[in-house]
């Protein structure tokens, strides 16, 4: 029986759309050829954000930030802890993602989708399931949401000597003595300060000039003088040219911008280089639809393929690659494909969220890309030293910046480095939707002894200087 949408994959974007797709009354099948939920509740946000939490519990019982507070600091049982990691990850699978396909009522099959054509040149899905034997899938509207798979750069000897990834980290039983993670950017830096929030000896190689290069440098500044002060060590500028492994562990040879080599070793190493489209294997030429220089599947600003039956959404795409961007993107199909909305989505408001401690939130433009862009600007940086929530919480390790168009004071990006900066950095999203200025922001009515007050007091400080008012004044 033909169904209305086949959807290769299963995480937040096949989801979204399977479940628009059904309140529009549509039939859906969805295949699946490894584990159902995708990257974020199996290998990715959930069980790194559990373990991060975890690890900085145990951080808090040992940094003594808190006079009259003494704790006996505790060790780690880390088979126990990645056994309740699992435990957390089962039951979100079960409950957000396979008792919920269930109660939308589609099918999902398990196994390997290769697009193929029938003898009218129609697009197809020849599924080889895993409980063996092949099955023909066709449908009006089918769509792409395979996501990504962490990527290693052509290292001599990388191969040869294995590695783990963010996805095969999570799964380790024995906490090693010592690792090296190569990649400074979101998931090298929250690995690194997991790992070592757990005991473990860690330094970070960088091929860039900084950590978080892709922040402010105000950012990327502050999150090195934390790492420097919790003990994980720092490589910048420096590219890993070869890897070997014996029966002690790794070295690890680097080149810097010097030209000389140097090398280091641990006993473990964690490659968090970025993550690729995973879109081998998937036959997509068979079938007219064209993919970029990284794998990506090349869409249209609808999210439509050069085949007008074939869709994609999520990272797969090339896409910034965030769950709750491909859960818009899965609904967004939905409604081109059976409505004919033709709906696009507009990013210039888009977050983003690094899981440190503290953690590394923006929106927006950065300063040099609003340059970049023909725009005058006027920025602004607020230590967290004048924002009360951070005084009582005793660690202003961390700052505001405000980046705003001169003359109209229109908000054009906001960044922050502080606890709870996802949170913060909501603020700044709805002001960047609604165009506001600082002076809006500034007028807003905000809750007191919040980290969001951050936003209202940095906006302050384009006409007043916040170091003069009263802890409690607005």
């Amino acid at each position: 029986m033909p169904y209305d949408l086949a959807v290769t994959g299963s995480g937040g974007g096949a989801f979204a759309a399977a479940i628009a797709a059904r309140n529009k009354g549509r039939t859906v099948v969805m295949i699946e050829r490894n584990t159902v939920g995708g990257t974020c509740v199996n290998t990715g946000c959930v069980p790194s954000k559990a373990l991060l939490a975890a690890a900085e519990a145990r951080h808090i019982s040992l940094d003594g930030r808190f006079p009259g507070i003494s704790v006996t600091p505790f060790g780690v049982d880390l088979p126990r802890l990645i056994d309740a990691k699992r435990d957390l990850v089962d039951s979100l699978r079960a409950e957000k993602y396979t008792d919920l396909a269930a109660e939308y009522g589609w099918d999902i099959l398990e196994g390997t989708a290769t697009f193929a054509t029938d003898e009218h040149a129609d697009p197809v899905l020849r599924v080889d399931l895993a409980a063996g034997g092949t099955q023909a899938v066709v449908a009006e509207h089918y769509l792409i949401a395979t996501g990504s798979t962490p990527w290693a750069p052509p290292i001599d000897g990388l191969a040869e000597a294995g590695y783990l990834t963010s996805t095969t980290a999570m799964e380790v039983d024995t906490l090693p003595a010592s690792m090296i993670v190569i990649g400074g950017n979101a998931i090298g830096l929250e690995q690194a300060q997991l790992w070592n929030r757990l005991g473990v000896q860690v330094i970070v190689v960088e091929a860039l000039d900084r950590l978080a290069p892709f922040e402010e440098p105000e950012n990327s500044e502050v999150i090195a003088e934390v790492f420097a002060r919790e003990g994980i060590g720092v490589v910048t500028g420096a590219t890993v040219t070869r890897t070997d492994r014996d029966d002690t562990g790794y070295r690890v040879t680097l080149t810097g911008t010097d030209g000389q080599p140097t090398q280091l070793r641990a006993e473990q190493l964690l490659v968090a280089t970025g993550r690729r489209p995973a879109t081998a294997g998937l036959n997509l030429d068979a079938v007219g639809v064209k993919t970029g220089s990284r794998g990506e599947v090349v869409v249209d600003e609808h999210l439509r393929t050069d085949n007008p039956r074939i869709w994609a959404a999520g990272d797969v795409t090339g896409h910034p690659q965030f769950v709750y961007v491909a859960g818009a993107h899965g609904t967004l199909v939905a409604d081109n494909a059976f409505d004919h909305a033709g709906r696009t989505l507009d990013y210039h408001h888009l977050p983003r969220v690094t899981f440190t401690s503290p953690a590394i939130a923006s929106a927006g433009l950065t300063d040099a890309q609003a340059v970049e862009q023909g725009y005058a600007c006027e920025c602004r940086v607020l230590p967290l030293e004048y924002v009360p929530r951070a005084l009582v919480n005793r660690d202003t390790h961390g700052l505001i910046k405000l980046v705003a168009e001169q003359g109209t004071g229109r908000l054009l990006g906001a960044h922050v480095i502080a606890e709870g900066a996802g949170d913060v950095i909501a603020t700044a999203v709805y002001a960047l939707a609604n165009d506001m200025t600082v002076q809006q922001m500034a007028d807003l009515w905000c809750p007191y002894l919040t980290m969001a007050e951050g936003i209202k007091l940095a906006a302050q400080t384009f006409t007043r200087d916040v170091s003069k008012l009263s802890c409690c004044a607005s």
